[in-house]
């Protein structure tokens, strides 16, 4: 299948997922979080989730992200997804460097990190670095830069909590948004993003 149309599927569904859990989690707000239970100890498995789902990198976190905004406030719950995505990208840019592709062919395809190898630039990294992290998966950046960039730890991470933050902060707010406004900014969304591939596609030609 191509790639870009498996993109767009697996846009759609996280899509998907993420409107369906904002109506259960709206609607049955007070049950959940008398289930939650501790304040402070759901934050931090929060966070844990979110690191583990960019470590193990065909799972996303980014459904979760209404029932933290709920829980917690559109404004916490970016953060907190900020400070998990970090973390997470930090530990599979880490692992990358130090194992290689040896060791990441077991969690990403070898033709998904080859595909984003060819989207970074040799040249300002930093900022490339910052414009792909709002457009690319976290997880599968972050692999293919620990392989083929030379980008130093501490400016990777500075790189990556300015990529990722203006993605958490909309998707946080979004979770705490009524269903129907959900629904219109995800369309309108996929109308961009379908229309940029169109687009691409005719000047490829």
């Amino acid at each position: 299948m191509n790639q870009k149309i498996k993109a767009i599927i697996e846009i759609s569904i996280i899509i998907l997922l993420f409107i369906s859990l904002s109506y259960i989690i709206q609607t049955n707000i007070d049950s959940i979080k008398e289930v939650v239970g501790d304040r402070y100890t759901s934050m931090f498995f929060y966070i844990l989730i979110t690191v583990v789902a960019v470590v193990i990198a065909p799972i996303s976190a980014t459904p979760l992200l209404p029932l933290a905004s709920n829980l917690w406030g559109w404004l916490i719950a970016a953060i907190l997804s900020i400070i998990g995505w970090t973390i997470g990208s930090l530990i599979a840019f880490v692992i990358a460097r130090i194992y290689g592709l040896s060791i990441i062919k077991k969690f990403i395809s070898i033709e998904k990190i080859r595909n984003i190898e060819k989207k970074i630039p040799d040249t300002n990294i930093f900022w490339s670095i910052v414009f792909l992290r709002m457009i690319l998966p976290v997880d599968i950046l972050s692999y293919t830069l620990g392989i083929f960039s030379k980008i130093k730890t501490r400016d990777y991470l500075l790189a990556t909590i300015i990529g990722v933050a203006p993605f958490a902060f909309v998707f946080a707010y979004l979770g705490r948004m009524p269903l129907l406004y959900q629904v219109i900014s995800f369309f309108i969304a996929m109308i961009i993003l379908l229309a940029g591939f169109i687009i691409k596609k005719i000047r490829d030609k």
